[in-house]
């Protein structure tokens, strides 16, 4: 899962409502880029290279996990949903909306497509200005200078007009920190471990994430799983327990709550499909006398995907060992986890179908996903 990287962006308009296309952009960007992170006053600045009305222009800073490139294509939607036309004349056009990267944190390169930092950045009073309010100390990558100081040596003598009106950046309106924890819990291959991560990057939370890797059974019992399977849910159960135990007794005064893509419950899920009925009873003692000791989780997420996405999902991810696991043995899996979610009386519990939500790749619906979940 990537982290999130910050680019600042150039937004302006002249034709039209103005503000009203600048704030219906940011919230484009918002649902299609990722969070927005600040926002610059918004100036009103003579046409620059060309004789039109004059522009709004504003600066943002987005948290984003797509690529520079994405950024890039997503804006060009962005452009062409609010109507404007790009053309191959080289002179400057009055235009509905106008979205420039100017700076992807520190990278520089040049593509057919996109040059950054964006090669105008240090002879344009009316991106300078704005990038200026929220961004006064960020370093421009080839010419080693801060921003303040290129707006201070800039050239470019137009006149800009602060207006007063400012653009609001829209919110994720979630309180997961009204919860301690949350485990989010899935068939292989649901996403728990990607949404997990996003969300913890995204609201500050402690993650706690599966060590399946580190376990040296896992490949031996997808080869044989009548051999191997006692031991592999003995070592699950025990990393499980002495992971969640430390990590769930470690209070972390930075972080606003913690959450896992794991429940230590997934141990007797799995082990009543993989274990013989003799092996199956001890490993149930064993599971209660552990279970009993841990912290249960304040919110129990259960991400449902039907068997093709599942089957989908594992080939994508391309771990070998997982190549050959059945569909059947997939939905075992599930009806072993919805049997228990039924069983559950003293715990809040949420089942959401993602079998149609492509969160990762598409910010819509990792937004949409976000919408469901009730705290």
């Amino acid at each position: 899962m990537k982290s999130p990287k910050i680019v600042h962006i150039a937004l302006g308009s002249n034709e039209g409502e103005r503000f009203e296309i600048l704030q219906n952009a940011v919230n484009k960007i918002f649902e299609e880029i990722g969070e927005i992170i600040q926002i610059s006053s918004v100036y009103e600045t003579p046409a620059w290279g060309f004789s039109g009305n004059n522009f709004l222009n504003a600066c943002i800073s987005v948290s984003t996990r797509f690529t520079a490139e994405e950024v890039l294509r997503k804006l060009l939607a962005i452009e062409a949903y609010f109507g404007r036309k790009r053309s191959d004349a080289k002179n400057y056009q009055n235009r509905t909306l106008d979205l420039d990267v100017l700076l992807f944190e520190d990278e520089v390169r040049e593509t057919e497509t996109l040059t950054l930092p964006h090669p105008q950045i240090q002879n344009r009073r009316f991106v300078l200005q704005p990038l200026n309010d929220i961004a006064s100390n960020e370093v421009h990558p080839v010419l080693k200078k801060k921003i303040q100081q290129l707006l201070l040596e800039v050239k470019d003598d137009a006149e800009l007009s602060k207006i007063d009106t400012k653009l609001e950046a829209p919110k994720i309106n979630h309180k997961f920190s009204s919860c301690n924890y949350i485990a989010v819990e899935g068939n292989i291959g649901a996403g728990k471990t990607s949404f997990s991560t996003m969300v913890s990057q995204d609201f500050n939370a402690k993650l706690i994430l599966e060590r399946f890797k580190d376990n040296p059974f896992l490949p031996k019992f997808y080869e044989d799983q009548e051999r191997y399977a006692f031991s592999l849910e003995m070592s699950f159960l025990a990393d499980r327990y002495q992971q969640l135990s430390d990590d769930l007794a470690q209070y972390d005064l930075f972080k606003d709550f913690v959450i896992s893509d794991y429940d230590v419950f997934k141990s007797l899920i799995f082990a009543k499909i993989t274990l013989a009925e003799d092996e199956y009873s001890l490993y149930k003692k064993l599971f209660h006398l552990m279970y009993k000791e841990l912290v249960k989780p304040d919110l129990y997420i259960y991400l449902y995907q039907n068997t093709d996405r599942l089957l989908q999902n594992i080939k994508k991810r391309g771990r070998e060992y997982e190549q050959n696991i059945q569909p059947e043995y997939l939905m075992n899996i599930n009806k072993s986890y919805l049997s228990f979610i039924k069983s559950q009386t003293n715990m809040k519990v949420q089942i959401i179908d993602i079998s149609e939500l492509d969160f990762v790749n598409n910010r819509k619906d990792y937004l949409k996903l976000l919408g469901e979940i009730e705290l």
